[in-house]
């Protein structure tokens, strides 16, 4: 029997209610500064809590760029926009296609130090970015990839993290399921695909969430690898927003920030059961 407890069931809705405003006040603070002009955000001391009638304005020069009355130019924000979603597909695709591909390999394929394989791997974890992002670096310069999709995307695909996680749901999966697929003549891939993919496809929605929004918030190596503006994703565009000028143009700062925090957001709430049900549910 569940024994019911007004008190605590309100003082837990409180602690969450309190939590979800902690977050969302930030969120909410800089929606009203980008619909805002420049000077009211500027010398308003605090600023309004209300929304102010320059939206259409701040946005549009946030998205296709142009002159601002303060005479400041502004890039347009919506090519960095389709570099950063470019960026973030093909980063969350390639991680999952090839852990899901080495998992399998490990998993199922018997071979000389299999067990071997997998720690090495597994011990990239533990290199800091500072120590693989100088020689990566220095492959990608090599190799003539600077300011292109592929130099931003390539060396951050490979990810032991998901294979390990595929791995250990892989050792997970019936015995039974393996010879039931040779018995009716199944090869390794046709396993792969006709039994594998669709277990794990929980999972792999899960994992999709979390690797599209890191690959979205790339900030670190876009920095390094690109210098051709055209390359250059929407979290570099806030950054040049805010030190690319004398007079920053906060309204478009923010209006370039809450830009930026809707694909993750819509991505999230599109996939929201998928990936709570990736996370507890095996499907199995």
């Amino acid at each position: 029997m569940i024994e019911r407890r007004p008190g605590l069931t309100f003082l837990a809705h409180l602690i969450l209610i309190l939590g979800v405003l902690v977050v969302a006040f930030p969120v909410f603070i800089t929606f009203i500064g980008s619909t805002q002009t420049a000077e009211q955000v500027s010398t308003s001391n605090p600023l309004s809590l209300w929304p102010g009638n320059n939206f259409i304005e701040s946005y549009r020069l946030a998205l296709f760029g142009g002159k601002t009355t303060g005479g400041s130019t502004i890039a347009p924000v919506a090519p960095m926009l389709w570099v950063s979603f470019v960026s973030a597909m093909v980063i969350s695709i390639g991680k999952i296609a090839i852990s899901l591909l080495s998992a399998f390999a490990i998993v199922y394929f018997r071979f000389p130090a299999r067990g071997l394989v997998f720690w090495m791997i597994f011990v990239t974890l533990m290199l800091p970015v500072e120590v693989r992002i100088g020689p990566t670096y220095q492959v990608v310069s090599d190799l003539g990839l600077l300011n292109s999709y592929a130099g931003l995307t390539v060396p951050l695909i490979a990810s032991a993290t998901a294979t390990f996680l595929f791995r250990q749901f892989f050792l997970t999966v019936p015995d039974e399921l393996v010879e039931a697929a040779r018995i009716d003549g199944a090869g390794p891939m046709r396993f792969f695909f006709d039994v594998l993919l669709p277990l794990s496809r929980t999972s792999i929605a899960a994992l999709f969430v979390i690797q599209f929004i890191y690959g979205w918030n790339q900030y670190l190596w876009p920095l390094l690898v690109t210098t051709n503006e055209d390359m250059y994703p929407i979290v570099l565009g806030i950054k040049r927003a805010i030190f690319g000028e004398v007079y920053v143009e906060w309204n478009v700062v923010m209006a370039t920030a809450i830009l930026a925090m809707l694909p993750p957001a819509l991505v999230v709430m599109l996939m929201q059961k998928w990936f709570v049900k990736g996370l507890v549910d095996t499907e199995k």
